[in-house]
């Protein structure tokens, strides 16, 4: 049974706190396993043509509550504050959504620490440049699907003067649904208060919906600020979006290096994630791999750190515990509650290759996009660039970075607690390498129609 089908069978019987009628299934509902779909960015260089493509996308665009019953195949619809502004969105409007949404991912790069080989100036065209108006996401799970979405969408722009194309990126799973570096990916998602769903053992205390989307009390007890009129911002939220190229010839040859045989190599890139590769958790699955565990979505995910305080199963430095501290004694006090992303994660390109060994490999077009989604999404993945992963002091692993998404600097190291002396892995590189970034508003679907106006 698919994790999606597990999910299903978990679907509450009783009413949702939610109008998940009204909430857009990209932000609560899981994507297909296996999946196949793409990321279209349009312009929009007329408000009329540009309010007419959102009329005509917007009954196309999949509810949270109607999503299982879309044949596993729907659109979302996300604007940027450059396409609010391209469909004439009043002045009042625009200058009540948050000041790092205004200005763009590229321009709070600082911030964001996308600096370096992250930096914008090195992004793929489109990106960062004030282009991308209008995101239409089709997700799927088979081609024949994802080819039947895309047309339905292309359907609704094309031909329309004043709005056109400017990117497109395909994704799809690749086999046994690993990312671009070969590991099982998208299993510790958060649980979101209301949404319908009961959630699995694996997923831990549901979190206030509030977090998530905006209307609604988060862990404060309180809703967050909201743009303005409510009718725009109820049900909605924010949405970052990062391209990343996986270097997988870099992420082998320092396996290679570090390695003298399989099992070492891949021990040592469980390690860096905290994973193997299956997706076992190495705090139950310390020494050998547990293929059995790692598919199993009621298991994969139920564990915490308490046994494992100092790190010597699964590092204190690497990729998952980072992300999720789970009960991880931090130096800094933290609720780990208010700093969780949804992730709708998608991979491009050729799948992962353990013989790619070469720099040539590196360029092969082949990676990640990520929707990290939360109705404070800019300060989350601010806090989570600066503090937990570009940076190490928070979990007592001093400068060291993220081993899978952190940004490396020269002669950078990677601890890996042991008795009875630690190791310390030297050679470790930027493994993926930020191609573009945007920040999205995604509406519900009463906000879209507000949005369309009267042009439909």
């Amino acid at each position: 049974m698919s994790v999606e089908e597990e999910i299903r069978e978990h679907l509450s019987t009783r009413t949702p706190m939610l109008e998940l009628s009204d909430i857009q299934a990209t932000i609560l509902r899981q994507r297909p396993a296996p999946y196949f779909g793409a990321h279209v960015l349009l312009r929009v260089d007329d408000a009329r043509a540009g309010r007419k493509a959102l009329a005509r996308l917007t009954p196309h665009v999949a509810s949270a509550a109607g999503w299982w019953n879309a044949k596993n195949a729907w659109l979302s619809v996300g604007i940027s504050y450059a396409g609010l502004e391209a469909i004439g969105l009043p002045q009042d409007s625009l200058q009540s959504f948050p000041d790092a949404f205004r200005v763009g991912m590229a321009a709070r790069a600082r911030q964001l620490g996308d600096q370096g080989l992250n930096d914008p100036k090195h992004w793929d065209k489109t990106y960062g440049q004030g282009q991308a108006h209008i995101a239409v996401s089709a997700f799927s799970d088979s081609e024949e699907k994802r080819r039947r979405a895309l047309e339905i969408a292309r359907e609704q722009y094309d031909g329309l003067p004043g709005v056109s194309v400017v990117a497109k990126q395909d994704f799809g799973a690749q086999p046994g649904d690993l990312n671009p570096l070969g590991y099982k990916d998208g299993i510790d998602q958060p649980a979101v208060e209301g949404s319908g769903v009961d959630p699995l053992p694996a997923w831990g205390r549901p979190i206030k919906a509030g977090e998530f989307i905006l209307g609604y009390p988060g862990e404060a007890g309180v809703p967050l600020p909201m743009p303005q009129p409510d009718i725009l911002a109820r049900n909605g939220t924010y949405v970052g979006l990062r391209k990343y190229q996986s270097r997988v010839g870099a992420f082998n040859r320092f396996l290679h290096a570090n390695g003298r045989t399989e099992e070492e190599r891949e021990l040592l890139a469980a390690k860096l994630v905290g994973r193997w590769r299956s997706g076992a958790p190495l705090t139950l699955a310390p020494d050998v791999d547990n293929p059995a565990l790692g598919a199993d979505a009621h298991r994969n995910n139920v564990f915490d750190y308490s046994k494992d305080p100092r790190g010597r199963q699964a590092p204190l430095g690497c990729h998952i515990r980072r992300m999720n501290p789970r009960d991880t004694e931090l130096t800094r006090l933290t609720d780990v509650n208010l700093h969780r992303l949804i992730r709708r994660g998608t991979t491009y390109g050729p799948p992962y290759d353990a013989n790619a060994l070469s720099e040539a490999d590196d360029e092969v077009p082949r990676g990640a996009i990520f929707l990290f989604i939360s109705a404070k999404a800019m300060a989350t993945m601010e806090f989570l660039q600066q503090e937990w992963i570009n940076d190490g002091d928070f979990i007592g692993v001093g400068n060291e970075r993220d081993p899978i998404i952190g940004l490396q600097e020269d002669g950078a190291v990677f601890t890996i607690p042991r008795e009875p002396v630690r190791r310390r892995v030297h050679g470790i590189e930027t493994f993926n390498v930020l191609r573009g970034g945007e920040y999205f508003f995604m509406p519900s679907l009463t906000a879209l129609k507000w949005l369309a106006g009267s042009d439909g």
